[in-house]
């Protein structure tokens, strides 16, 4: 039987794996492998939690993919009766009935012969995700006995029982007894004696794997509706288990599985169990014999061996079940079911809205400083969320509260949310994916510690937080987006254009409080286009130095690649400095920008539109209008390009110019030409708000700059509103008077912030 079955093994496989590879190309599937250790190639055991049904075909594609190797799963006995070829069909696939004769012998000798096995131990579909008890142990429901049960302990009673088999290979070598070794390895069907030395030196290792997807969806496809009209809805089950489990393949879904740490079999004996089983070993003649004496013992020393093997393989159970649920992707959803869940235990079934925006915030704060929190690629990048910190709701937020499963239990009553407090209670087994997703999600994410530890510590400090912590939180922000993004363009097709820059690494923003005494202002610098904080951050350390907060901020697209800066809009440049503003404002009263070229004509158009709280400008080399031609050519390169996207036969040749930067250690080599449109729209509205400036203002230019025409700054300090204005022009024929400080040009915007600082001191 077993040959039969290798016979059809191989084809139907090779053929499942080259049809999952095209569904997945064609429907978009996002399956997304975390192999930190990588070791994911080199487990002899795969385990894996079972949510939905077609998991049971995703880890053998990914282990072929990954190793070439065929693999052996354990299915559910009834599926094999069903017909005979069905039954044909999944012993194709590799699968076995639980109840096939000799099954853990046979696995058992597979993986001697280098094949792969994967268990899913949850035994069946765990639909509600609640796999933890309140008192910490780990257990599932099992619909057809209507009650918990521990895990399943077959693949621990397999892995225990190959490693021991291997080490009777060891010891029968160390004893030469080679005949029975060429016995075995004749059995197994293994080459030779060398080659089952090789297997026998090789630990056992067990791979334990999560599975997370994300979202769940519970809104109706059409498989769904085909499903319910075919059955009349004479079986909701299966109509409930298309719907979510189709909207997973239909709809975009993030499948994340993570592979933890390998557990090696060898190390879960203790020293006095070594001992007991090394007396056992001169009984075994063959690999069957561990199974039958831990199953049937019958001897005193057989019994004992029994009851070594019960503790070993209870303790490797529990060990590889906490390594998988430990491997949860912690998202959204999770955290912002948690917190509502623990709001409800805490009887807060109303709470004003940017109250639960805030908590959340803190939680997915908290959750990105524990290392042991598997955090999901979106909360990596706080776009996603940083309007959280703000009291308001973000997009990915506002979906969940809106999605089929959670708007059900969630009233939202002008600015408060209401919970209901149904969502704690327990669902039908078979409809609660469809009834309370909250539940669902919250359950999935109750393994992890520090996710749930996040959520209490956000409930309990949300209103006694320091406004300082606050800010270390954004500024945190700040850094995170800059690795963000300068990680998202090191993919190989932004390599071209990459490896012209001579600048490398992240352009994070920086935060330098002085030592000493503090001064009332606080200092924010803003660079200039192409550039990145580090432009202006040795003038920053001088200001710190002088006892003022110094925060150089990173306008988004600079600091990471030119493909980052080229679909980037001036407004969100502007809400870069908004940010910088927000942090800054916790470490001093008042606030300075600084600003070079672009970066200055940001600081005006800021100075303008939100006044408040700002002390004073300085704006060095503003670009009012440009001497370079690469500019307008940009400009018109890129209108032309808009003019004729709709033609087919125009490709698009000017993405990017060359520009020759004075400082291209810190400047972006290739120039976006989309850019040269933002900077013209930026110029614009400048223009409309400049007489709206009412704080001190102070421009410095060079005489004989090679990129802006100095004449042109004249004309914008005359549209400048505020009657404390100077325009100090700077003998130089260079554009980087502020970084190379020519004419002395950081001395006098210190001199410049100095005057104010005497004012605020002078008001208190």
């Amino acid at each position: 039987m077993d040959k039969e079955l290798d016979l059809e093994f191989k084809p139907t496989y090779d053929w499942c794996v080259r049809a999952f590879s095209l569904v997945k190309k064609r429907l978009g599937i996002n399956i997304c492998l975390h192999d930190d250790d990588d070791s994911f190639a080199n487990g002899d055991i795969y385990l894996f939690n079972h949510f939905a049904r077609f998991e049971t075909i995703i880890p053998q594609y990914l282990i072929y993919q990954s190793t070439g190797q065929y693999c052996r799963c354990v299915a559910a006995g009834e599926l094999f009766n069903a017909s005979q070829s069905f039954a044909s069909f999944l012993y194709g696939l590799g699968a076995l009935p639980h109840n096939y004769p000799r099954l853990l012998p046979f696995l058992a000798a597979e993986i001697l012969r280098g094949r792969k096995v994967i268990f899913f131990p949850e035994g069946g579909m765990v639909k509600d995700r609640q796999v933890m008890e309140d008192s910490g142990e780990f257990s599932v429901f099992s619909p057809t006995a209507k009650m918990r049960r521990k895990h399943h302990k077959g693949a621990a009673v397999l892995a225990l029982m190959v490693e021991l088999f291997k080490q009777r290979v060891q010891a029968v070598f160390e004893a030469k007894d080679h005949r029975r070794l060429e016995r075995w390895a004749h059995a197994l069907q293994i080459d030779s004696i060398d080659s089952l030395l090789e297997v026998a030196n090789k630990p056992t290792e067990i791979i334990p794997a999560n599975i997370t997807f994300y979202p769940i969806r519970a809104c109706d496809n059409i498989l769904s509706r085909s499903a319910e009209f075919f059955s009349k809805g004479s079986n909701p089950r299966l109509v409930e288990e298309v719907l979510i489990e189709a909207n997973i393949l239909l709809k975009d879904c993030d499948m994340d599985i993570r592979i933890s740490r390998p557990l090696h079999v060898q190390n879960v004996w203790h020293w006095w169990e070594r001992k007991l089983l090394a007396i056992v070993f001169h009984q075994i003649n063959a690999l069957d014999d561990f199974f039958r004496f831990s199953e049937a013992p019958g001897t005193t020393t057989q019994k004992l061996f029994k009851i070594c093997s019960l503790r070993g393989t209870s303790r490797l159970r529990d060990y590889y079940m906490e390594a998988i649920y430990s491997g949860v992707t912690v998202n959204l959803y999770h955290l912002a079911s948690l917190l509502i869940r623990r709001l409800v235990e805490l009887g807060k079934q109303r709470l004003p809205k940017p109250l639960y925006h805030k908590a959340l915030y803190l939680a997915i704060k908290a959750c990105q400083a524990d290392d042991k929190v598997h955090l999901h690629a979106s909360l990596d990048n706080p776009e996603n969320y940083w309007q959280l910190a703000r009291g308001q709701t973000c997009p990915e937020l506002e979906k969940y509260l809106v999605s089929e499963g959670c708007a059900e239990h969630i009233r939202q009553q002008g600015r408060y949310y209401c919970f209901d407090d149904s969502l704690i209670r327990q669902s039908s087994f078979n409809r609660v994916r469809l009834e309370n997703l909250i539940q669902v999600y919250a359950n999935e994410v109750t393994p992890i510690h520090g996710a749930v530890s996040s959520v209490e510590d956000a409930c309990n400090t949300l209103l006694s937080l320091e406004r300082t912590q606050w800010a270390w939180h954004l500024y945190d922000d700040e850094r995170r987006s800059a690795q963000f993004d300068w990680q998202r363009f090191q993919k190989k097709p932004y390599l071209a254009i990459n490896q012209k820059e001579q600048a490398r690494g992240a352009g994070k923003p920086y935060l330098y409080l002085p030592e000493g005494p503090r001064n009332k202002i606080g200092v924010l610098l803003v660079h200039g286009l192409l550039a990145s904080p580090a432009e202006l951050s040795s003038f920053a350390r001088q200001i710190s130095d002088l006892g003022y907060v110094a925060l150089g901020v990173r306008l988004k697209g600079h600091g990471s690649s030119p493909w980052d800066l080229k679909d980037r809009r001036w407004f969100e440049w502007l809400e870069s400095i908004q940010r910088g503003r927000r942090i800054l404002s916790a470490f001093a009263d008042r606030i300075f920008l600084v600003g070079f070229a672009t970066g200055g004509t940001l600081c005006l158009l800021e100075a303008a539109r939100h006044s408040k709280g700002i002390c004073g400008v300085a704006a060095v080399s503003v670009p009012w209008e440009f001497k370079t031609s690469h500019l307008m050519a940009a400009y018109l390169a890129y209108g032309w390009e808009q003019l004729t996207s709709w033609t087919p036969v125009v490709k698009k040749k000017g993405i990017f110019r060359d520009y020759l930067s004075e400082n291209p250690a810190l400047n972006y080599h290739s120039f976006p030409t989309r850019i040269a449109y933002e900077l013209h729209l930026l110029h614009d509205e400048l223009a409309r708000e400049l007489p709206e400036i009412s704080c001190p203002i102070r421009l410095y230019q060079g005489t004989d700059d090679p990129v802006v025409e100095a004449r042109g700054v004249k004309e914008l300090f005359k549209l400048i509103g505020s009657k404390n204005k100077q325009l100090q022009m700077i003998e130089s024929v260079n554009h980087g008077i502020l970084h190379q400080n020519i004419g002395d040009c950081q001395r006098r915007i210190l001199d410049f912030i100095g005057e104010l600082e005497k004012q605020q001191v002078d008001l208190s």
